[in-house]
């Protein structure tokens, strides 16, 4: 793998772990050129299903914009990266069962998979999730939606 700090294509891998019940290997890698130490991910590349947007349109399911959307809601709250890869993994695998054979999925089901998850997770990043997602109009469908979790 080409280092990303000289360019060099040597490296040896230092340690491997599996992550996301197996779906994922994290590897740490230290190229032989300059010793610069650095973080692969292998991921098992399925044929991607698509994501029904509001208004019609398909549009390939996107991982990072998942994964993304998902860490823009937990930053700065004690949440780890891994649980993070997790929580993405988990919303994946339902997103593809859910799609089913014509391997399709609304994003409002895509949503209300990351507001389940966060839910339990979080409560200050399904708030900041919800908020966006939702489309709050006003302050009192905002404060009506604190109050819901609050109970």
């Amino acid at each position: 793998m080409r280092c990303p700090h000289c360019g060099n294509c040597d490296d040896k891998v230092m340690e491997s772990r599996t992550l996301a019940q197996g779906d994922c290997i994290r590897r740490r890698r230290e190229c032989l050129a300059c010793g610069y130490r650095f973080t692969s991910y292998e991921h098992i590349e399925e044929k991607p299903f698509m994501v029904i947007k509001k208004d019609g349109r398909r549009e390939p399911f996107d991982r990072k914009k998942l994964e993304k959307g998902i860490e823009r809601a937990l930053e700065k709250r004690p949440v780890s990266l891994n649980s993070i890869e997790n929580i993405v993994t988990e919303i994946e695998d339902q997103a593809v069962l859910n799609s089913g054979l014509n391997k399709e999925i609304e994003t409002t089901v895509l949503g209300e998979m990351v507001l389940s998850h966060l839910y339990s997770i979080d409560k200050v990043a399904y708030i900041r999730f919800a908020s966006v997602y939702k489309q709050f109009s006003n302050l009192d469908e905002f404060v009506n939606e604190v109050k819901k979790v609050r109970k």
